[in-house]
């Protein structure tokens, strides 16, 4: 089959490829994972390039399993198969297959082509529960996995040509980060483009997958999480209300449903963590959307929606930045944020504005009372400059967003 053309037009993610080219010739897959049309293809057509620039008689062997000419790869033997019959002998061959879940054990083959040290993998994946499980099955310690997420702020301004101001800021957190965005008016259109992306997640990567009979529900449950950004999760609680309108559904489905959501990236779950006893709670998660564009296209964007938002880009921007996020409780008291990188901690407030005593007392309140001495900021959408408050940093969301390192 003729070599992959690479897109002559390509906007690099300097972030993640400097993430990953250190693994180039490693005798590892490099797993790349993340929600759909968050520009995993682009990454690998990135690579290639890099690649092909260090090596001009580099054998790059492609396959997107989004792209018909490929639908012949259905399973393990087929996928086997055609690689073997790419490879040239006595040379590294770097192979990219792209959406890599649409193919039947496929853990399998991986596995068998990785005892040539000659053969270089890069896969793509929108599941995290089929990669997961099956990678960490069949190649536990042969693989490294690099999350792939929406466009950050600096990348949004960076792709569309925009200066960082108030009204790029209110595009971003209305329309999002999908790359693809930037072929397109940042208006209704736009927003008719999220519908059909999220319309593909939704049912390829859940309803069918999972052979979901009640698809009514499931998007149901996606309309509430969209409007409780921020709020505790309780499947109780849904269920309770669902048999108020004569459906029932059990809490152990809702929170199945919910599992369905998270391993297609349409959300992320930050589970509650006690600060005091430093134990994880089995329950009462809170979720954030990958993409705030997807939110908005399917519930609207409203002006009271602002501070949930606000809490979710934060979210988002922290994931970016590598963090571990869970929601802090201590006591009565709660914080947004618990985030962890490399063993250390920061704690994060969110609020839309400081305009009154009482949440300034709140939200630098709870984190003066956390008995330890990592770094705690405020991220509002107040500008400010000025000193900090018992050394609690209170940066303004622009500010924040462009942030490489927080500390």
């Amino acid at each position: 089959m003729k070599q992959q053309a690479i897109p002559s037009s390509l906007i690099e993610r300097p972030s993640y490829i400097d993430q990953i080219s250190p693994y180039i010739k490693k005798n590892l897959i490099k797993v790349i994972t993340g929600q759909r049309r968050v520009g995993k293809s682009y990454l690998l057509f990135q690579l290639m390039k890099l690649i092909q620039d260090s090596e001009e008689r580099a054998n790059l062997i492609y396959i997107n399993k989004e792209d018909l000419r490929f639908d012949f790869i259905k399973n393990a033997n087929d996928l086997h198969e055609y690689v073997h019959s790419q490879l040239k002998s006595e040379q590294h061959n770097y192979i990219f297959i792209d959406e890599i879940q649409d193919i039947t054990d496929f853990e399998k083959a991986l596995r068998s082509l990785l005892l040539d040290e000659n053969n270089d993998l890069y896969i793509t994946g929108s599941n995290a529960k089929m990669l997961s499980g099956e990678l960490a099955t069949y190649l536990s310690g042969r693989y490294i996995e690099f999350n792939v997420y929406s466009l950050s702020y600096p990348e949004f301004l960076s792709f569309h040509r925009l200066k960082d101001t108030d009204q790029s800021l209110a595009h971003y957190f209305k329309f999002g980060g999908l790359p693809y965005l930037i072929n397109l008016p940042l208006n209704n259109q736009a927003f008719e483009y999220l519908k059909s992306v999220y319309s593909t997640i939704i049912f390829r990567d859940v309803v069918s997958r999972y052979n979901l009979r009640n698809s009514l529900f499931l998007e149901k449950l996606v309309l509430f999480l969209a409007d409780s950004i921020g709020s505790l999760f309780s499947a109780k609680r849904i269920s309770d209300f669902l048999k108020s309108q004569q459906t029932n559904l059990a809490p152990h489905q809702i929170q199945l449903y919910n599992s369905y959501l998270t391993s297609a990236y349409i959300i992320h779950e930050a589970g509650r963590y006690d600060i005091i006893g430093k134990k994880i709670f089995e329950s009462g998660s809170k979720f954030y959307f990958e993409n705030t564009g997807l939110r908005n296209a399917i519930i609207g964007y409203k002006p009271n929606d602002l501070g949930k938002i606000l809490e979710n880009v934060v979210y988002n921007h922290l994931l970016y930045l590598g963090y571990k996020i869970k929601v802090g409780t201590m006591n009565t008291q709660e914080i947004d944020f618990v985030c962890e990188r490399n063993g250390e901690l920061l704690y994060v407030q969110v609020a839309l504005r400081l305009d009154n005593e009482a949440t300034i007392e709140r939200e630098f309140g709870n984190l003066l009372a956390i008995p330890d001495n990592y770094p705690k900021i405020v991220v509002t959408n107040d500008e400010f400059n000025g000193n900090t408050q018992q050394g609690i940093k209170h940066i303004y969301i622009r500010d924040f967003l462009m942030l490489k390192t927080i500390v």
